[in-house]
């Protein structure tokens, strides 16, 4: 799993005002869970990029005033009009305890279905798995080599590796649509045959 540093301070006041003027500043409040006792700190919102606007998952190296914490992002908020990133929410991660983390799809093979002429069209980004820390996935490869037109795959397609897809097994990860323009086409062949 890749990994990204960010650098955080603790804070002295917790509370509405407090954490208003933090977002004043251009910091994030955020709150590291799982460890013997909760810790509230801020980080510059700069140093989030990375870590929010992408759909990789990152395991993250909170240097919170020199005190290093491995963990993983759990939640976050933003702004409901401005978009502005409000709260982060950290996992602590314990060598021996699994955590629940959602992974994104990565397809591999080419499907004949879309070489066919149809679609692609991806139903699921990212999968909700359970590992311990080390067994945590960059991403989920699937295979979509077998994908003819018209057809899905569904999750329980997928072969997990030292990890435990919790997401529905019969839910769709991606489909090869039939183009408006080939379905007609067939329609026609179909007509054209019976005469």
């Amino acid at each position: 799993m890749q990994s990204l540093e960010i650098i955080g301070f603790k804070r002295a006041n917790l509370g509405k005002s407090e954490a208003k003027a933090l977002r004043e500043e251009a910091q994030v409040p955020c709150v590291l869970y799982g460890g013997s006792e909760q810790v509230h700190f801020s980080s510059p919102a700069i140093l989030f990029r990375d870590l929010v606007y992408s759909p990789e998952v990152y395991q993250v190296d909170l240097n919170i005033e020199g005190t290093h914490y491995k963990a993983i992002m759990q939640d976050l908020q933003f702004h409901p009009v401005n978009e502005m990133l409000l709260h982060v929410d950290f996992l602590l991660l314990q060598d021996e305890k699994e955590v629940k983390v959602d992974v994104p799809v990565r397809f591999v093979g080419t499907s004949p279905g879309v070489m066919a002429g149809g679609k692609l069209v991806t139903k699921l980004r990212k999968l909700r798995v359970k590992a311990l820390p080390a067994n945590l996935p960059d991403s989920i490869p699937v295979d979509i080599s077998d994908l003819e037109l018209g057809k899905s795959i569904k999750v329980n397609k997928i072969t997990p590796e030292n990890y435990t897809i919790l997401t529905n097994p019969l839910s769709p990860v991606a489909t090869v649509t039939i183009p408006r323009a080939l379905k007609s086409a067939q329609t026609e062949e179909k007509k054209g045959g019976k005469k």
